[in-house]
């Protein structure tokens, strides 16, 4: 066929220019190209040479600085002209089809115009990104003549009565519109910017979020293309190949998305409706918060919902394609109407009947639907997160200011608080994520039906209604599901809570030998978890085959019935695949609505949850944080929050004189009172007052002491000091004037409460961050060496500073984790020392020192530190010792007080307690020592044991690490980017069984689907095929020439009924599989970990372990099936949906490569990025999760020390920090998700040109033109599900591999060389202990702790083991137990090797006390025997020795009473009673104590040494003494160095000998 411009036929009207050049229509098309040549020639020099020396830009985020007015305008219209202009393309392509000769004016200038439209955008982005807006000039000299052109070209036609009839003319005109609307944007340019004949221009500056190189998150800036496609995400995802994401890489939020302007928005949305109310009073209830909700973030969630709308219509153009495509391709149509203007016109009807111009609007159609569709997503998405930083901060604020008996009432638990954070924030943040669907459904349902009904008539109808009836069930299924979860969620708190005491109690259990019995109880309550989550399990694969197997059995019915409903039914393949695709569209919103229901359900809920925990109690009248949210000390600027509340009761009513700033220099002058407590009532709760008639003053820049017995309200004076208490009467004054006369305080205390200025409050129960021990200190203050040193020296901190793996610099975990008692005391009280505050708290900072310590941090801490500085000092001590360096006491009793003054004052007024002081005071002084700091040293130092076993072999490893650096990051990378197979093996090998099953399964049912929608396709041919044959034999209808549906439909039934069996086949199988391997694992977890050395518990964080039972197998439980299944369905739908359409049309296997490719590439990086992503969110999850529960249990101290605004300055960085992570998450999902979904688009219109065009030309029957393109649709939707759910997977097998970790390890070796039945049954019977060359280690890889130690105890000898800290002691006990590695010698006890004993026997025959005392949750009884072997009588027995009995009998249930965990409702000396009790229920022959009355008072340690000796008269005691005065009156003393013993004999002997070891700590012991 022969090219030219206007075509060449003979008639040539074409060229015909009679009647004027402007009415020639091939001349019009001429003209149009002019614009176009002059823009593409102007710009191309300027785009290519003028751009290559951009370096020299301004440092900000230049290619996304965004400034000429009507930008997002200019691109809409872009985008639509370059729609319309393909538009044009396609219309004169098939206006031209109707020629014999090619006329290339019908296409040629809309071509050069697409190409002129897409240089247009470039060149403007470039200029704006560059800001040189003169260069404009080019464009609004192009928008002026191709507006000009095509009004010339549309004139033109509207004078030869060309019409809205013919196609051509409706784009004529909108293109003229279209370039008309372009030239007034770039008009609206010049006059915003003053470029153009205005003297001087605009000045504009990047805003703030562009000139900070911190902010990455750059959606809010881009451009409309970028926005839409993500295109700023690829450099970040491809990055993230080469180096980890952490938070330096993802930087910092715009200021529009950080918790702060969010959490301000949300108070003005607060604000303006208490303003609406009468009398502006504070809203209650949750409609309240859901107004302000709806204020703040209603906007966002309305455009996200408006995409959500076109997104949804668009999807229907699928189905109505494919029906228009098969429809058009079985018939052939053409009509030739006359040229007007020398060429052809045609109608749209025609244009539309085109196969192919419905395919390639099929393919504008989906790639604008999956756009819409994830920009829905992503808005909804970034509102919810912006949301939850709002409340979290809304909820932090409240904290500050909430009322501390709500806390110690327990009304408010940490975890009430934690779960409001953690829970209902996400809650909400989930339901604006669903919020979207819950309005695009009905319209989804809506049109869907009308659109059946369009084609299948009334048996669409019944097809629907088949839907509809189940959608019900589904609900209820949902229902059930969320009833499931919650109660496997209960089940798993207890089995958590339970192996939290087994492994925190680990080696006591182990030492007793009951290790069974604590794992059976874990394995009882999985047993109850698994039976939950056969039901969770159950009802998971009922919703998964309901989802699979609703669209099955719609199609179905609905075929039946429209089959059997008339003679004559359409059953075309146009319909039938129409209506499959429809039916698939129909299922989604349905499945989505169960899950949209529950989640409506639930942020209900949260809303009311979190309307009650606003309106609680608040302390004070304190005020919400300052938009600039202060970091400096005392700057406590404010924006009111609510109603000044005059008769708060919370409120404690202080006053202030003085400014403390001025009290250094009144001090010189006169006497200041630092506190005075005028005639103060106060009380916790809403009872009798905890403190009655309080009339107290502390003297400015002295000691004050404040003593009395346990419980009588000595801390809770501080704390009403503080303003922490509900005051009922009386007034607390801060900073007054020895005579100035007090002012009358002030009715509303808050500003008067502000005056107190900062307070350094160490509490009697340390308050520790999860942060360095240095920050603990210093805590927000700049470090000043001098003085830090001065404080670590004075709390003695030094010695255990050294043996921390990092020194001072070590993260001490969550509330101090892994410090002992006394170190965190320490902690607590050297952070008030660093402070530079007037007035210091120390509420009873000796309670865990010893005696050492306690004299140390008196003299050089308060008695010269604070003292020297002229603080005030208000301590609260038992140690009575201490009261003669006091300048003024306070005794109280009974929560009022007894007597205040100097000691000389109280010795005048009141000799009696004098007297009684006096005789306390030398017995503390000469007896009552508590030396627990060596222990504790000792217990740190093997903690850290890790320093010393890597020093060894760092040392020769050294060499060679250094050559292997850069390959371990390369490996590392490798690593990143590889699926974790083997993990993958280890879950699916511990399926057993029901793996090839789930195999088998999973491939039938996709086979089966498959041949269903062959069946319909050869089937619907057959109907084409015989309507034909029907015609051309003159029969009226089908069936009378011999055809008949009812073989096919049978085939087809019996097809979709095994379809539906093997659904439900599937189904289960995943879900059981998935039970089956969450059972397995963790039974052969717990079991490794019951029987593993103690070693692995000492050398591995409690933390980590119990992630493995918590976290890691949650995962494996209920998550890990759930991605299975969807990874597996998606990957076999693809597949199949990817061989139908190679089998239909063989070509698309050519263009499948370059598309696998890019697939291939698109997943690799998305799941590195997508990972450590996921990784990331979860880590910033954690700080800010412990910093709310921080903050909560720290709340009087941080009001204290007046740090509100910097702990809120702290909590808008975390916030912030996981809002961000978040958001790049989500940005990253929606990176991929539309990649994936424009090849999906991609291979739809490679699919649908190649069976066009197959049918066209092949004769390839319709049916399957149907099926190909129906299967292509599919391929789109599943293929970023596919990889979504890979890179979950990814994740969640990283679970199965760090427990297959633990699975690793060696147990401890129980077996013996004699059987249990061998040994005797009373053996020990008389406690004869015989070591003999014994030495033993720790590990194999560590040096020895006892180096061929020989010792014989005669039965029932009394034995002390004393030495300093690390010299074996305690592995001289655990020797007995064989807890450490004897690698030499034996002990042999009673004429038996303990070596050969099984492990279980030796254990359970001996008793020991830990100086840890242990209990655990249960009753008072299981704790003093799991084993139930002992009579009521012989546990009455135990406790009475152990001086407990009073203590029980009071208790409701006696014997039965409950024990908390860790035995909170005891107190420690009580603990440590029941530990002793234990022990003599026992009834062994040989006791070994290890410092068991550590934590006991004097009294009641006398008392029970003489027990001891009484009760164990007859038995061997083995006692390790810290305190060697415990062991004076033993038989044989043991003096241990270095693993060796020094000294063994009787201890009147060794105190005979002048230079033995054991006299030396004697006299240092006084």
């Amino acid at each position: 066929m022969s090219l030219a411009f206007c075509g060449n036929e003979n008639n040539s009207l074409a060229y015909n220019v009679d009647r004027g050049v402007l009415n020639n229509g091939c001349f019009l098309d001429a003209l149009n190209v002019v614009p176009h040549i002059f823009l593409l020639f102007i710009t191309f020099p300027i785009l290519f040479i003028g751009w290559g020396s951009q370096s020299s830009k301004v440092h900000i985020h230049h290619s996304t600085w965004l400034h000429f007015p009507g930008h997002n305008l200019r691109w809409l219209l872009t985008f639509i002209l370059l729609f319309v202009l393909v538009c044009e393309i396609a219309e004169g392509i098939v206006s031209d089809g109707f020629t014999q000769s090619l006329h290339l004016h019908l296409y040629m200038p809309a071509g050069l115009a697409f190409m002129a439209g897409i240089t247009s955008i470039i060149y403007y982005h470039n200029i704006e990104t560059s800001n040189f807006p003169k260069l404009l000039l080019a464009l609004l000299f192009y928008w002026v003549l191709a507006f000009l052109m095509k009004t010339i070209k549309f004139a033109k036609y509207t004078e030869h009565s060309v019409g809205l009839r013919q196609l051509r003319y409706c784009i004529t005109g909108l293109l003229a519109l279209l370039y008309g609307l372009l030239l007034a944007v770039e008009i609206n340019v010049i006059l915003g910017r003053r470029y153009l004949c205005f003297t001087e221009a605009t000045e504009v500056k990047p805003p703030e979020d562009l000139q900070d190189l911190g902010v990455r998150f750059l959606q809010p800036f881009v451009n409309l293309l970028s926005k839409a496609t993500y295109w700023w995400m690829n450099t970040f995802i491809t990055a993230a190949h080469r180096r980890p994401i952490d938070l330096k890489v993802i930087g910092k939020l715009p200021i529009a998305m950080r918790a702060l302007t969010n959490y301000l928005k949300l108070c003005k949305a607060f604000e303006s409706q208490r303003v609406k109310r009468p009398l502006g009073s504070m809203p209650q209830g949750p409609k309240w918060i859901w107004r302000a909700l709806r204020q703040a973030f209603g906007r966002p969630l309305i455009i996200s919902i408006t995409f959500r709308f076109l997104a949804d219509l668009l999807g229907f153009a699928g189905p109505l394609c494919i029906s228009g495509i098969v429809h058009h391709i079985s018939k052939d149509n053409r009509t030739i109407q006359p040229p007007l203007l020398g060429v052809y016109f045609i109608s749209s009807q025609e244009f539309l009947a085109n196969a192919y111009v419905l395919a390639v609007l099929l393919f504008f159609a989906l790639i604008l639907q999956r756009t819409f569709l994830q920009a829905s997503y992503y808005v909804a998405i970034e509102t919810g997160i912006n949301l939850r930083g709002a409340i979290q901060t809304k909820i932090y604020n409240k904290i500050m200011r909430l009322c501390t008996s709500n806390m110690s009432m327990g009304e408010l638990t940490v975890g009430q608080i934690c779960n409001l954070v953690a829970i209902d924030t996400n809650q909400l943040m989930w339901f604006f994520f669903l919020c979207p669907n819950l309005w695009a459904m009905p319209v989804q349902i809506i049109v869907g039906v009308i659109l059946l009904y369009y084609l299948l008539g009334i048996s669409a109808l019944i097809g629907a209604t088949v839907i509809a009836v189940l959608a019900p069930v589904q609900y209820f299924v949902a229902t059930k599901l969320s009833q499931a979860q919650k109660s496997t969620l209960e089940y798993s708190s207890e089995r958590l809570k339970k192996t939290n005491e087994l492994l925190r109690g680990i080696k006591l259990l182990k030492l007793y030998a009951w290790e069974h019995i604590f794992c059976h109880s874990v394995e009882e309550t999985r047993g109850k978890e698994l039976t939950s989550l056969q039901t969770f399990a159950l009802y998971t694969s009922i919703s998964i085959f309901m989802n699979a197997a609703i669209p099955i059995a719609a199609v179905l019915t609905t075929f039946v019935v429209h089959v059997h409903i008339s003679e004559e039914a359409d059953l075309s393949p146009a319909v039938a695949f129409a209506s499959l695709s429809l039916f698939h569209i129909l299922v989604t919103p349905l499945f989505l609505l169960s899950s949209v229901v529950r989640s409506t359900v639930k942020a209900l809920v949260s809303a009311q949850k979190l309307s009650e925990f606003f309106s609680s109690d608040e302390i004070g009248d304190e005020q919400e944080p300052n938009a600039t949210m202060p970091t400096g000390p005392s700057n406590h600027k404010t924006i009111p929050s609510g109603p000044r509340n005059h008769n708060n009761k919370y409120q404690a009513v202080v006053s202030t004189q003085l400014s403390h700033n001025v009290l250094r220099t009144l001090c010189f002058l006169e006497i200041v009172e630092s506190v005075v407590i005028t005639s103060g009532y106060f009380t916790w709760t809403d009872g009798t007052p905890t403190l009655s008639n309080v009339n107290i003053k502390v003297p400015f820049g002295q000691l004050t002491m404040i003593v009395g017995q346990v419980g009588c309200g000595k801390s809770s004076l501080l704390l009403a000091a503080l303003g922490e208490m509900q005051r009922v009467s009386g007034t607390v004054t801060w900073n007054i004037c020895i005579g100035s006369a007090p002012e009358p305080a002030e009715e509303d205390g808050s500003d008067a409460e502000r005056g107190r200025g900062s307070v350094a409050y160490a509490s009697q129960k340390p308050w520790l961050l999860n942060a360095t021990l240095v920050e603990n200190i210093t805590f927000e203050m700049p470090m000043i060496k001098p003085r830090y040193k001065a404080v670590i020296e004075a709390c003695s901190l030094q010695p255990d500073i050294d043996i921390l793996p990092q020194g001072d610099q070590t993260e001490i975990g969550e509330r101090g984790i892994i410090l002992s008692g006394g170190q965190r005391q320490r902690i607590g009280v050297a952070r008030a020392l660093y402070q530079q505050t007037n007035v210091v708290l120390l509420d009873d900072p000796f309670s865990a020192l010893d005696i050492h310590l306690s004299d140390h941090l008196m003299q050089e801490g308060i008695r010269k530190l604070l003292r020297e500085e002229k603080r005030t000092v208000v301590l609260v001590t038992h140690k009575l010792q201490y009261l003669p360096h006091a300048d003024w006491i306070i005794a109280m009793k009974d929560g009022t007080i007894q007597t205040e003054g100097t000691l000389k004052d109280i010795q005048n007024s009141d000799p009696k307690l004098f007297e009684q002081w006096k005789t306390l005071m030398h017995r503390q002084d000469g007896e009552f020592e508590k030396s627990m700091t060596v222990l504790e040293r000792k217990n740190l130092r093997r903690a850290m044991y890790s320093k010393e076993a890597s020093k060894t072999e760092e040392e020769h490893e050294e060499e060679s690490v250094e050559s292997e650096e850069d390959d371990s990051l390369s490996q590392a990378m490798r690593h990143r980017t590889t699926i974790p197979w083997r993990s993958c093996g280890v879950y699916l090998s511990s399926a057993g069984l029901l793996l090839p099953l789930l195999l088998l399964s999973q491939l039938f049912k996709h086979t089966l689907m498959v041949a269903i929608d062959y069946w319909l396709a050869h089937w619907t041919s057959h109907v084409i095929t015989a309507k034909m044959d029907a015609t051309g034999r003159n029969c009226t209808v089908a069936q009378e020439c011999g055809f008949s549906h009812s073989w096919y439909l049978s085939v087809f039934s019996v097809l979709c009924c095994l379809g539906i069996v093997l659904c439900l086949v599937t189904s289960v199988a995943v879900e059981w599989t998935g039970l089956r391997v969450a059972k397995e694992l963790h039974h052969n977890l717990l079991s490794k970990i019951i029987l593993a050395p103690m070693r692995l518990f000492e050398t591995t964080p409690l933390g980590n372990i119990l992630n493995r039972f918590s976290s890691d197998t949650n995962t494996i439980d209920q998550h890990i099936p759930a991605t299975l299944e969807c990874l597996s369905r998606s990957t076999l739908l693809c597949v199949s949906a990817l061989g139908v359409i190679s089998y239909v049309t063989p070509v698309f296997l050519i263009a499948l490569v370059p598309l696998a490719i890019a697939c291939y590439f698109i997943q690799k990086y998305f799941r590195v990025a997508s990972r450590d992503l996921q990784q990331l969110e979860d880590s910033t999850q954690l700080p800010l999760l412990s910093h709310f529960s921080e903050t909560v249990e720290g709340l009087t101290t941080i009001r204290a020390f007046r740090y509100e605004s910097r702990f809120r300055q702290r909590l808008l960085e975390y916030t912030d920090a996981n809002n961000i992570a978040s958001l790049f998450l989500t940005a990253a999902n929606r990176w991929l998700e539309v990649r994936m979904e424009y090849v999906g688009t991609c291979v739809v219109l490679i699919a649908a040109v190649a069976s066009i065009s197959n049918s066209l030309y092949n004769h390839l029957s319709t049916g399957l033109v149907g099926l190909g393109l129906t299967y292509a649709l599919m391929v789109s939707n599943y293929l970023n599900w596919m990889v979504r759910n890979l890179a979950d997977m990814e994740v969640q097998l990283g679970s199965v591999k760090r427990i297959n970790g633990l699975l690793k390890t060696e147990p401890e070796n129980y077996e013996g060389l004699m059987a249990a039945s061998q040994v005797p049954d009373g053996w020990p019977r008389q406690g004869e202990i015989q070591i003999q060359n014994l030495s033993v280690r720790y590990d194999t890889t560590l040096k020895p702790v006892l180096k061929q130690v020989n010792a014989h105890i005669s039965p029932g000898q009394k034995v002390g083991i004393c030495g300093r800290t690390g010299s074996g002691k305690s592995s001289f006990s655990l020797a007995f137990f064989r807890m450490v590695d004897t690698f030499e010698g034996r002990i042999i006890i009673d004429d038996i090797d303990i070596a050969k004993l099984p492990l279980q026997t030796l254990r359970s025959r001996f008793s020991i006390i830990l100086q840890d005392p242990i209990l655990f949750s249960g009753t008072i009884r299981f704790n003093l025997d799991p084993e139930m072997k002992a009579t009521d009588d012989m546990l009455w027995e135990a406790l009475e020795i152990a001086q407990l009995k009073p203590v029980v009998k009071t208790l409701p249930g006696g014997l039965d009473a409950m024990v908390t965990e860790g035995g909170e409702n005891f107190s420690q000396g009580q603990r440590q009673l029941f530990c002793l009790a234990r022990a003599f229920v026992r009834k062994s022959s040989i006791l070994i104590m290890d410092e068991a009355t550590a934590s006991i008072d004097m009294a009641t340690e006398s008392i029970l040494q003489k027990v001891v000796m009484t009760a164990f008269a007859d038995r061997t005691v083995v006692t390790i003494a810290h305190r060697v005065h415990t062991i004076l009156n033993a038989d044989l003393v043991i003096v241990m160095k270095r693993g060796i013993i020094l000294e063994y004999d009787r201890p009147q002997a060794l105190l005979e000998k002048e230079d033995s070891v054991f006299s030396a700590f004697v006299k240092a012991d006084k």
